[in-house]
């Protein structure tokens, strides 16, 4: 397994989660990292990624509360989620590649197999 995901789980609205994703170092050296997220019956969508060098990109429905980082040293990438919102229901995919478009993610080369993140309201 490339990449995994942890982290997921029930959370109340206005809550905080932290998911983590390790990666082998092939896989994450030199790689942007990204969070992918999918609710059921919509497509899989962007929520933020992370560069080598460390520029970030933000959906609009997470920026101000959403952080990516990544620990080049320990092959991990995190997602530190705030303010929790019953929309950010959803399963969230760790995601590795070279890439031009952050969003695209068919550019995307390596994908864990996702963590569930619930929030109630």
């Amino acid at each position: 397994v490339q990449l995994q995901a942890s982290g997921g789980g029930l959370v109340q609205a206005g809550g905080s989660l932290r998911l983590s994703c390790a990666a082998s170092a092939r896989t994450f050296s030199a790689s942007t990292m990204a969070w992918f997220r999918q609710a059921p019956g919509k497509e899989r969508e962007i929520v933020a990624a992370i560069t080598w060098g460390g520029t970030t990109y933000y959906a609009d429905s997470v920026k101000g509360r959403f952080t990516i980082s990544r620990d080049n040293a320990k092959n991990t990438q995190y997602l530190q989620m705030n303010s929790l919102k019953t929309e950010d229901t959803a399963r969230y995919y760790c995601a590795a590649g070279r890439v031009l478009t952050f969003r695209d993610r068919s550019e995307y080369q390596h994908w864990g197999q996702g963590t569930q993140v619930t929030v109630s309201s």
